[in-house]
């Protein structure tokens, strides 16, 4: 689960224009922008090597060397593009200046050999005898290649300590401003230090924001994610409980309040500069324990290594492994809440695999002095039978502890104890309040022990830290609520105490609906129904013995369709290229026409990076998500275009509306296309979208440079206009 946008704006990735103490410039978009054009040069790089790895007695073609000098031009732009960037980050970073500056001459150099041994396109004429280009000079280009990346590294790295900077930078005011919040006695000095703060924690988001979409570790993305939840819900938190204190100066439980809130923001804003820096503070390391799903996930593989390397392990070794894993399922045995039939359960699959390992270890050892068929197949029998028996252990597990979940939820899910805590708040009712918060205390030990049994069952990294957030924030939040509800009683009347008290109580509420979307995730995970990743084109690959497959009955192999998707999606890539070389050219970047030209152009590459098995889009449901998008876009598009042709004159307006009327109705059919059902034929529905998508994207390529010339035109017309207009009234 992701942190949610929180409050103005917090969660999200905008740029943000600032600066920091010491005349530290800094511009979030910078990250934005080279990422962007990283995105698009680096592809093109691959291509320029794809088109360069041709026999060289293949026949040169006009197409041909039309596409490899279209290749070179485009690269060419968009380390124009790039290097801009470096340079603006360089003038804004003196400290980098230097280094960012060297590595921008050194892919400028290389884009312009690219550039230069890709003008190909006069080579079939007898004139061009003697000109250097690829196909006399292909270690030129493959060096001035491996130049461009070695360069767009340099610069990306060192974009990189920048960008790490700007967050260090941003937290230190955040924290600095945070202690005058903590020390503030005045309620009108309080608005105005808090109306800063708001402002620095939301750029602090758009930061985090940014860096947490960049990282490629997804454990280290949800923990980044669980850190600026706690920071989003806090700052509302942190709001009401500074206000009730300055109402409140001399009540205890409102200082303990306020106090716990500051608290956890501190601890998630280390967590933050802890992710972005890769290291903690005085050297820690990372000290929860391992999971029982981790603990026989590994188990698993080691015993099957058994198979291939018999003095690869120990038998202490591994019985102190299963010893180890099995002690952890006590933390199910020993909870109350566990229900008799499962302890039991547990406790009999646990005794069975102890049986079933010694018997391993009874016909490993005499593996390891006889190699013989019989032996081995017997050695193969025990792995297979300790593996099933662990794998009924997951199932047991993984039910006792998502039911003891569901039915938690079931039961709080009218959050009684948390409006009675109200109630008596409001009436000023101190026996209820104790009746109540012990309650809610009992209720806050149950969900805590559940978010420590989920995380064992949970199964991926990203969920482990889910489940860990989830329990840190019931265990804070429900002392928070008593400490609130305390205050509300002494001072029934107070409407800021029951305002602070509110907040609190939404933030469980929002906890609790937390829980049921990770159960639910948790719950896919167990089923194989998610976390699935494709490899090549990351679409789904036939298995062995799939009984499926029988039915699908392809006309082609899979490699030839895989091979035919790949050459579609470099294609598209190029398009895309084309695309933004036409959006370059507007000086109204904020124009309609090329806002939504943009936004294809960049849903375009991602279908790119798709069929390479990159990019964000993992499944081919994702794609056909993106596909959708992409439909809608297209049609907002051609509303503006023509909205724009009616300005145009008659001839004008109708070379527009030909090309207008060449793109809604592939956007229509692209349409039909993601929502008609082809059973058993994915690449049959991705080969026949991807190539809807290739000729959309040919149609916008050349209504962008359409428009663009036709706006132009109608900017000369008018000048022309006016300066006749002037030299009349100037004879006049």
């Amino acid at each position: 689960m992701a942190a949610s946008p929180g409050p103005a704006g917090v969660g999200g990735a905008r740029a943000v224009q600032g600066s920091g103490p010491s005349g530290f410039a800094f511009d979030a978009g910078l990250e934005i922008k080279t990422r962007s054009v990283e995105q698009t040069l680096l592809p093109l790089v691959s291509q320029i090597t794809t088109l360069i790895n041709h026999k060289d007695n293949t026949k040169k073609s006009d197409k041909t060397l039309q596409a490899i000098q279209r290749v070179g031009q485009a690269v060419n732009l968009a380390v124009g593009r790039f290097v801009k960037v470096g340079e603006a980050i360089a003038n804004e970073n003196r400290d980098l200046k230097e280094e960012i500056n060297i590595a921008c001459i050194e892919a400028k150099q290389a884009g312009e050999t690219i550039a230069a041994l890709t003008d190909v396109s006069s080579l079939n004429h007898p004139e061009s005898d003697g000109q250097i280009t690829i196909f006399t000079d292909k270690t030129g280009v493959i060096k001035a290649a491996r130049l461009l990346l070695s360069s767009v590294t340099k610069v990306l790295l060192l974009a990189d300590r920048v960008v790490i900077k700007q967050i260090i930078t941003s937290r230190n005011k955040v924290l600095a401003t945070m202690e005058r919040l903590e020390k503030v006695n005045s309620f009108q000095e309080f608005v105005q230090i808090f109306s800063q703060f708001g402002n620095e924690m939301v750029e602090f988001a758009h930061l985090t924001g940014d860096r947490q979409n960049d990282l490629k570790d997804e454990k280290k993305k949800a923990k980044m994610a669980a850190a600026r939840a706690v920071l989003e819900k806090c700052t509302m938190m942190l709001l009401t409980a500074s206000k009730t204190c300055l109402r409140h100066p001399n009540c205890e439980s409102a200082h303990k309040n306020k106090e716990g809130v500051f608290d956890r923001m501190k601890v998630a804003l280390d967590k933050v500069i802890e992710i972005v820096t890769d290291c903690k503070p005085n050297g820690e390391t990372d000290i929860s324990s391992i999971t029982v799903f981790t603990g026989i996930k590994e188990f698993k593989m080691n015993i099957e290594t058994l198979r291939e390397n018999r003095y690869f392990q120990s038998k202490e070794s591994l019985s102190a492994t299963l010893e180890a894993i099995l002690e952890r399922t006590e933390d199910f045995t020993d909870s109350a809440s566990t229900s008799h039939e499962h302890r039991e359960r547990i406790l009999e699959l646990s005794t069975h695999a102890r049986m079933e390992l010694q018997q391993l270890t009874s016909v490993w050892i005499q593996a390891q002095n006889r190699k013989t068929k019989s032996i081995t197949e017997e050695l193969e029998l025990s792995i297979l039978k300790i593996s099933h028996s662990l794998n009924e252990l997951k199932k047991e597990l993984h039910s006792t502890a998502t039911q003891l979940a569901a039915d938690l939820l079931k039961y709080h899910a009218d959050h009684v104890v948390l409006k009675a805590l109200k109630l008596t708040g409001v009436e000023g009712n101190l026996g209820g309040l104790a009746e109540y918060a012990c309650k809610l205390s009992e209720q806050k030990e149950q969900l805590v022990e559940t978010c420590r049994l989920l995380r064992h069952v949970s199964g991926t990294e990203p969920l482990e830290i889910t489940c860990i957030h989830a329990e840190e924030t019931f265990q804070v939040t429900g002392q928070q609520i008593i400490s609130a509800a305390e205050t509300l009683t002494l001072h029934p009347s107070s409407k800021i105490a029951k305002e602070n008290l509110d907040v609190f109580c939404e933030a469980w509420e929002s906890q609790i609906s937390d829980m049921s979307t990770l159960l639910r995730e948790i719950n896919d995970v167990f089923e194989g129904r998610r976390g699935e990743k494709y490899g090549y084109l990351s679409l789904p690959k036939p298995m062995k013995n799939n009984a499926n497959l029988k039915s699908l009955k392809p006309d082609k192999s899979d490699s030839e369709e895989k091979a035919k998707i790949a050459k579609l999606g470099l294609k598209l890539g190029l398009l895309t290229s084309d695309a933004n070389c036409e959006i370059e050219k507007w000086e109204n970047q904020e124009n309609e026409i090329i806002r939504y030209g943009r936004n294809m152009s960049s849903m375009a590459y991602c279908l790119y990076l798709f069929t390479r098995g990159e990019g964000p889009l993992k499944t081919s449901q994702d794609l056909i998500h993106q596909l959708e998008v992409f439909a809608e876009e297209g049609l907002k598009l051609a509303s503006s275009v023509q909205a724009f042709s009616k300005q145009l004159k008659d001839d004008d307006k109708l070379m527009l509306l030909l090309e207008i009327n060449k793109l809604i109705p592939l956007c229509h059919q692209l349409q039909t296309i993601t929502k008609t059902p082809l059973q058993n034929q994915v690449f049959l529905k991705v080969d026949k979208c991807i190539t809807k998508t290739r000729t959309m994207m040919a149609i916008l390529v050349q209504l962008l440079s359409l428009c663009f010339k036709l706006l132009k035109k109608m900017e000369n017309n008018r000048w022309v206009s006016v300066t006749n207009k002037d030299s009349v009234d100037g004879k006049t």
